[in-house]
């Protein structure tokens, strides 16, 4: 047995950026980067937040850089990749995290300054942050891209259409990269995550009756914490899955392959 080689999950060197990093999912993903051997650069729109961040990390042995950036301004998005390279050398890592929904409810009663909003965020700034990590990603011979998309993405859900067209629109933008990167050695993936426990979600988990509703459609019967979507991020951000690109991993607990959600 000592002559098998195990996967290879060292990030030791690597530079991350991540965004919507300041709490929930990005920042446990950041945190694992970190504690993988990852420089990372903690990003979301207010830096006091992501200094919070960067701070803990550090105290933990890790390095880490602040940078306050919305993903939906391409000028703050170059001034994220550039203070990236000044302090890191480069990106080897990104994964586009941050997202909004200002909008629940039926989708023909959402406004369309909404459904801008949601699509410049959730959609265009992830494009945004690929085309400014590229460059640096093919200069260091490779790179990892993770696009954080949802089971919103493959299936309607009650009072999300908006957030739900914009999670579609993520799953193929991340199959469009992966093909037309592969011969820059850049994998591109997505993460579908289903019902977590996060402030982003506390509208569904803080109301009893969309709760009772969400636990009955996951197998599992629960929303996840944060921390077991890290595993699969870690996978797609090491060597391990250097053959791996164009795929979405689902970690849903169970919710597509069981009952429909149905509130009321």
């Amino acid at each position: 047995m000592n002559d098998i080689a195990l996967p290879n999950f060292d990030l030791t060197d690597k530079v991350a950026i991540i965004t919507g990093a300041s709490r929930g999912i990005g920042r446990a993903i950041a945190e694992t980067y970190a504690a993988a051997g990852a420089k990372v650069v903690v990003s979301s729109r207010k830096q006091d937040a992501v200094d919070t961040v960067a701070e803990s990390i550090r105290e933990q042995g890790g390095d880490a850089l602040a940078v306050a950036a919305h993903t939906g301004s391409m000028e703050a998005i170059q001034a994220l990749v550039a203070a990236t390279e000044e302090t890191f050398g480069g990106v080897d890592i990104l994964v586009n995290n941050a997202a909004t929904n200002p909008h629940f409810g039926p989708i023909l009663s959402a406004e369309e300054s909404q459904w801008d909003k949601i699509l410049d965020v959730n959609l265009k700034g992830y494009f945004r942050m690929v085309k400014a990590c590229v460059s640096s990603m093919q200069k260091r011979g490779g790179g990892k891209i993770i696009n954080m998309a949802s089971v919103a993405g493959r299936t309607p859900l009650p009072g999300m259409g908006v957030y739900c067209v914009s999670k579609a629109g993520a799953l193929m933008l991340t199959e469009v990269l992966a093909a037309e990167l592969a011969s820059l050695n850049i994998q591109v993936n997505a993460i579908a995550p289903g019902f977590i426990k996060t402030k982003f979600s506390a509208a569904l988990w803080r109301n009893p009756q969309i709760y009772e509703a969400v636990v009955r459609a996951i197998p599992q019967k629960r929303m996840a914490e944060p921390r077991e979507l890290t595993g699969i991020a870690l996978f797609l951000a090491s060597p391990a899955s250097d053959f791996t690109t164009g795929a979405t991993f689902v970690v849903d607990g169970g919710q597509l392959v069981g009952s429909n959600i149905q509130f009321g």
